[in-house]
Formats: structure tokens, sequence, C-alpha cells
């Protein structure tokens, strides 16, 4: 399965969540044809078509939060039904809080 293209519109939310989190640790990049955020090696965000899945960690209050959202889910990259535990997925509707929810997934993703 291809990966889903990402608008435009999502493409340039991803640069501001880049910006917001002014962390020069972070790199973009590609991975299952799809633009995501790394910092040191470890992804914690990933544009899908135009939802951004971040790593929030299953049960957190964060997570839970996030999930309440409309229109939230948990991250289902294949669209096979297998979705990723500790992903959420927010649509582009809600990209004025991707980069609140991507500083959460960054700091988890911090090497301890």
């Amino acid at each position: 399965m291809a990966a889903p293209v990402s608008s435009q519109e999502a493409l340039e939310a991803l640069d501001l969540v880049v910006a917001e989190l002014g962390d020069p640790g972070i790199v973009r990049s590609r991975m299952m044809g799809r633009p995501v955020l790394t910092l040191a090696g470890t992804m914690f965000a990933v544009l899908n078509g135009d939802a951004l899945g971040l790593k929030l960690g299953a049960g957190t209050p964060v997570f839970v939060e996030a999930r309440a959202l409309e229109g939230a889910a948990l991250l289902d990259p294949g669209g096979k039904g297998r979705p990723f535990k500790d992903w959420v997925a927010l649509p582009l509707e809600h990209a004025a809080l991707w980069p609140r929810f991507a500083a959460d997934a960054l700091d988890a993703a911090r090497p301890r």
C-alpha cells in the first residue's frame, strides 16, 4: 500500500510544528514514504496523509486528551486495522493544536 499523499496545507503545518518546537536536534526526513520527525534517531511524529501521528504513550493523560478530540484516532499507517497503540493521529482540522501535542511527543522521545 502506497503512503497517503499529504496536502500542501498539512506539509506547511508540519513545518510550523518544527519551528514552534524550536529544537535544533529535530530531524525532518522520510520513513515509510511519509514525512517524519525524529530526535536522536527516535521517531516521534509522522504525517500520514493530512493527519499528524504523534507517539504520546497509551493511557497517558496527554494521549487520552488527544484521543478525545473530534476526528482523532489511533495511528494506522498501513490502513489495515493494525494501529500503533501508543500513537494518536490528529486530523488537519486540529493543526493549531499539533505543536502542543508534538511538544509532549518530543519530550517522551528525549534520551533519558
